[in-house]
């Protein structure tokens, strides 16, 4: 049978098989080949790396550690230039050996700061991507990664600006400080250099400071609250704020016992552990004007932005307003106002009305017991040293002059279209039964009279005046405002008295005027605020009602003899609070005496704000001659008869009293038979009828010859 046509023959299978191989051949060895090409890229990509880090690693190891920053002492100053205060480091920082410090410390100190500090070389890739992790899902930078070499490469050797420049030599000293020491003298190092707080550096300052205590004897509860510190000194000191040091410290012993080092009844038993806190060390115990020194930090750090490791260690000067003198002053009349045995409180501020400089502050009675600044606590009731602000506006509005006349009883007053009612009272219910005027009013501090004056101004206004005054406290538009029931803070009260001496001029009160870093370039430098809010005028015309507080019969008249100068103020008192606010031309003082938990005060203790202000008036001012207060275009000074409010002549009945007007508001009907209208400013008197003024003091006198 003859062959099939389409049968292949020999010749031609050998040749498919020919053509066929290299194909099959091409497609099985295609991948091995581009395999093998990936690995050799691969191996050469991977010899290049580890000769660069070869030679990243001999580069390193050849060079040497920088010099660490060297901490300089940084200086406040007086008004004068003289030292009132030091920020350093170096000073209050005392090495330690790691075997001397407490093992909880340094367990705390891991747990919280870097857990696999012993696990890596100097940077935590495990610890970066958790970190990652967590930042993504919470969308913020809620946790960090550097690992405690890396804090101490920035710690001493670098600033804290955030720069890929700083970060690469971050990196660069990471390695080095890991090649060239253990790791436990790197930690060593590390706590001997973090900043705990109050000038203290290193564990053992600290744990001397916070607990007089070596650092080798803290216990759990003590090494976790002292471990939680350093993230934020301003935050977490016990000092500053408490709460939020307990919760920092629970959070360590939570990651303590995660870490296995304690066990949670150890952590419970910590965190309720009750710590015995030392008094701030010398540094910030002793020295001048503390109350003063701590408000400057707040200023510089919080207001200002000045960071703090600067402010402790980068040799900055801080020019500040404070007046020796003028503090000295403040604190001897604190000190001699009350007796040592008591308990009761003190706050005074006083400031040039004229430059707004704060010249003294004194926040209590013993920064070593308690460094809480009652300079500014906002929450005591002013009193009737309220209603200079309501007799301003009464003046201010045109309803009201200073023979505008109230009688003075008992009342009841309806307000709130009359669905409510309030009904004051004097104190010690004594009222005069008949018709007073402003200036009897001021002097004696009637209460009627003043529920009289806002009902006829409003509430409304009255916060207005108070407001362009610097009063930035609560206040609500209701009768009581009248009587000093809303709180506000002794610097307030100053600052606002200071407008009524400086003419009307408001200027913002000042503590920095400048800033200088360790080369004398210019870091920060005050420019003066002010603003007319009143007229000299009108703040002339206060000034003279509130010299009637220290005539006879005013309320501080018990202290006049004290006082050998023009002086202008006005008293407070509550149940549980005693002011006495006044100025001079040169110095407003405001001076608040109670108890720090609203007890009620005594005849006796509500007496003191008085004297403490007379008495710092005449040291502060002893060596600056007395001066009266200029009086300025817009015054118009008469003779009146004060039973009338009428001009007074020969024919008045009664005395007659020169009362100070805005001109134009004056009043021009004339008393008796004799129709001689009283002269103004640099005029005359009413004639000589009517029996003689009573004059307290030289002042008044020479006054009167200035405008008779």
């Amino acid at each position: 049978m003859a062959k099939s046509s389409n049968q292949p023959t020999k010749r031609q299978g050998k040749l498919r098989r020919r053509i066929a191989f290299p194909i099959l051949s091409e497609r099985f060895l295609a991948p091995w080949l581009r395999l093998r090409k990936w690995s050799m890229r691969a191996g050469l990509a991977a010899i290049v790396f580890a000769v660069l880090l070869a030679g990243f690693y001999f580069y390193v190891r050849a060079q040497t550690l920088p010099d660490s920053t060297v901490s300089q002492t940084s200086q406040m100053l007086d008004i004068q230039g003289n030292v009132i205060d030091t920020f350093h480091a170096g000073e209050n920082r005392r090495s330690v050996a790691l075997d001397d410090i407490a093992h909880e410390l340094v367990d705390a100190t891991l747990a919280i700061e870097d857990r696999r500090f012993y696990d890596h070389s100097g940077f935590d890739l495990k610890g970066m991507a958790r970190a990652v992790v967590v930042n993504v899902q919470s969308l913020s930078t809620r946790q960090g990664a550097s690992t405690l070499t890396q804090q101490l490469a920035r710690n001493l050797y670098l600033t804290h600006e955030r720069t890929w420049h700083r970060k690469l030599k971050e990196a660069m000293y990471t390695a080095q400080l890991e090649m060239n020491y253990s790791k436990d003298e790197i930690l060593a190092m590390y706590l001997n250099q973090i900043y705990y707080g109050h000038g203290s550096y290193g564990i053992e300052a600290a744990a001397m400071m916070y607990f007089d205590k070596h650092a080798s004897e803290l216990s759990l509860a003590e090494s976790a609250m002292l471990a939680g510190i350093p993230k934020g000194p301003k935050y977490y000191s016990p000092y500053m704020n408490m709460k939020n040091a307990k919760d920092r410290q629970f959070v360590i012993l939570e990651a303590m016992k995660e870490g296995g080092s304690i066990t949670e009844e150890q952590a419970k038993a910590a965190y309720a552990e009750v710590l015995d806190f030392q008094p701030l060390g010398s540094a910030e115990q002793e020295g001048f004007a503390p109350y003063f020194r701590d408000y400057i930090r707040s200023v510089a750090v919080d207001k200002l932005g000045i960071d703090e490791k600067l402010l402790n260690e980068g040799g900055i000067t801080i020019y500040t307003t404070l007046d020796q003198e003028v503090q000295a002053a403040a604190e001897e009349a604190i000190k001699n106002g009350i007796p040592e045995s008591s308990e009761q409180q003190a706050a005074l501020v006083a400031i040039d009305p004229r430059s707004g400089y704060i010249k003294a502050m004194v926040g209590g009675r013993d920064y070593k017991k308690n460094q809480y600044n009652r300079a500014f606590a906002s929450t005591r009731q002013p009193g009737s040293s309220f209603k200079p602000f309501l007799y301003l506006t009464a003046i201010r509005s045109g309803f009201m002059s200073p023979i505008t006349r109230f009688r003075s009883e008992p009342t009841v007053f309806s307000y709130d279209e009359g669905r409510k009612t309030y009904e004051p009272s004097n104190y010690g219910d004594k009222y005069t039964g008949d018709y007073i005027d402003m200036r009897q009013a001021i002097g004696g501090s009637d209460n009627i009279y003043a529920v009289n004056t806002i009902m006829t101004v409003g509430a409304d206004k009255v916060i207005e005046t108070a407001r362009s005054l610097g009063v930035g406290s609560p206040m609500s538009p209701v009768p009581s405002l009248a009587l000093g029931t809303f709180p506000v803070s002794p610097f307030e009260m100053a600052s606002a008295y200071g407008t009524f001496a400086n003419a009307g001029t408001r200027v913002e009160p000042v503590a920095i005027l400048r800033i200088e870093d360790r080369k004398g370039n210019v870091l920060y430098e005050a420019r003066q605020q002010s603003k007319q809010v009143v007229t000299p005028a009108e703040a002339y015309v206060m000034t003279s009602l509130l010299e009637s507080v220290f005539d006879e019969g005013g309320t501080a008249h018990r202290v006049s003899a004290t006082i050998k100068r023009p002086v202008a103020g006005k008293t407070g008192t509550t149940s549980t609070d005693a002011w006495l606010v006044g100025y001079t031309p040169e110095l407003a003082a405001a001076v608040w005496v109670g108890y720090d938990k609203d007890r009620m005060l005594t005849v006796a203790e509500a007496h003191r704000a008085a004297p403490i202000f007379a008495n710092f008036i005449e040291g502060a001012l002893a060596a600056v001659p007395p001066k009266i207060f200029p009086v300025p275009e817009g015054v118009v000074n008469v003779y009146i008869e004060p039973e009338s409010g009428k001009l007074a002549a020969a024919g008045c009945p009664g005395n007659r009293r020169m009362e100070t007007f805005l001109a134009g508001t004056e009043p021009t009907e004339v008393c008796g038979s004799a129709a001689t209208k009283g002269a103004e400013s640099g005029n005359g008197g009413a004639g000589n009828g009517g029996k003689a003024e009573k004059h307290r003091s030289w002042w008044q006198d020479l006054k009167r010859w200035w405008t008779d």
